[in-house]
């Protein structure tokens, strides 16, 4: 009788199963660093956009600011929202001491970032309409608005 050789099935199965692993475990540590660097780029990019509207508001006379009026004074390239959904805004007080970048359809891992790390530039953050800093007014389900106030 002669001999055979070569690896049988359930050796292969359990390559395979082991490839597997390895594989997902790389997709998810990709993810997670994707996910932290487009954070970063938010927080850095929203940070540029209040020292230009804080600049802007010293030079407009207080005049009321938009990302429309931001865009039409070159402070803005374009008027995509530098996290969540399309949908944003910045509104400036009456007197032009203050104002608010407000950003809409956040993901609640969004939002409970955004809660928890301590912005420079922010006095005072809104979650959902309730005025607090604190991630517990974000939420699992559904949309998520944060409003970042500054003088």
């Amino acid at each position: 009788m002669r001999e055979q050789s070569g690896r049988s099935l359930i050796e292969i199965i359990g390559v395979l199963a082991i490839g597997a692993i390895m594989i997902s475990g790389t997709y998810a540590i990709y993810n997670s660093t994707n996910q932290k660097q487009k954070r970063l780029i938010a927080a850095s990019n929203l940070e540029n956009i209040a020292t230009k509207t804080k600049t802007l508001l010293e030079y407009s006379g207080y005049q009321p600011v938009s990302v429309g009026f931001l865009i039409e004074a070159g402070a803005l390239t374009n008027d995509k929202a530098p996290a969540g959904g399309k949908d944003w805004s910045i509104t400036s007080s009456i007197d032009g001491t203050e104002f608010s970048i407000n950003l809409v359809n956040l993901t609640y891992d969004e939002c409970a970032y955004f809660t928890t790390k301590k912005l420079d530039w922010v006095t005072h953050i809104k979650v959902n309409d309730y005025d607090s800093g604190d991630s517990s007014y974000c939420l699992k389900m559904g949309d998520n608005k944060i409003s970042f106030f500054a003088q």
